[in-house]
């Protein structure tokens, strides 16, 4: 019993430097899995790319509200040049305090627009705009689509 007791722990089997150097190709192979989930979530998925054309259709809807072709606010702000502009900040728009919160930091971009018009009050509690949202993922990719021919390229 005091044999056992007394003895060193056992040295693993494998060289010291082997335990070593695998580190750096594990850290790289986690990089890169990082990097890759990244842009996964950043970059639009190419299969949910939006057709214009259907866009102008759905965005019917928005037009008693907003222009899109110019910069002359109705009901609420103008969307010509939204997508790349900071939510709350178009010229001339009392934005409601809740939007220029949300805003502050932020672009609008595809990611933010999608989940947006799914559901603005959702997303923006506290927002004038009374639209409920749009409930059709494909709605929400073609109005988008026809949103970025009015605004400058991302």
């Amino acid at each position: 019993m005091q044999d056992r007791m007394s003895r060193k722990p056992q040295a693993s089997t494998l060289p010291q430097e082997d335990h070593v150097s695998a580190w750096p190709g594990r850290w790289a192979s986690l990089a890169l899995l990082t990097a890759a989930c990244a842009l996964a979530v950043v970059l639009p998925d190419p299969a949910r790319a939006g057709d214009a054309e259907a866009g102008a259709k759905v965005f019917k809807t928005c037009a008693a509200c907003h222009n899109v072709d110019t910069d002359k606010k109705k009901v609420g702000p103008s969307l010509k040049g939204v997508i790349g502009r900071q939510p709350g900040s178009a010229p001339d728009f009392a934005y409601s305090k809740a939007m220029v919160e949300f805003g502050a930091g932020k672009t609008w971009d595809v990611a933010l627009l999608t989940q947006y018009l799914a559901s603005p009050r959702d997303v923006v509690k506290g927002t004038k705009m009374a639209f409920a949202g749009l409930k059709k993922p494909e709605d929400i990719d073609n109005v988008i689509a026809y949103l970025q021919g009015f605004s400058a390229p991302q």
